[in-house]
């Protein structure tokens, strides 16, 4: 599987982790609720599951470049 490039990665990730700006991003919201046990609406998992999916992508194509380099 080939992952998207960095130039598009990246600003996805960015727009998607900070979005809605105000009152408070979704994903700050969705993993504030995990924390505490509260996410159980479908809703609420759907969005931590959109908002959080191109920030763990980058996070993984940044690790596996890493470990490309460190490796060899």
């Amino acid at each position: 599987m080939r992952l998207p490039p960095y130039s598009i990665l990246v600003p996805v990730a960015i727009l998607l982790a900070l979005a809605p700006f105000f009152p408070e991003p979704h994903l700050v919201e969705k993993l504030r609720m995990l924390s505490r046990g509260e996410l159980r609406r479908p809703l609420d998992i759907f969005d931590l599951f959109l908002h959080g999916t191109p920030l763990v992508l980058l996070l993984v194509k940044a690790g596996l470049d890493l470990a490309r380099k460190l490796g060899g």
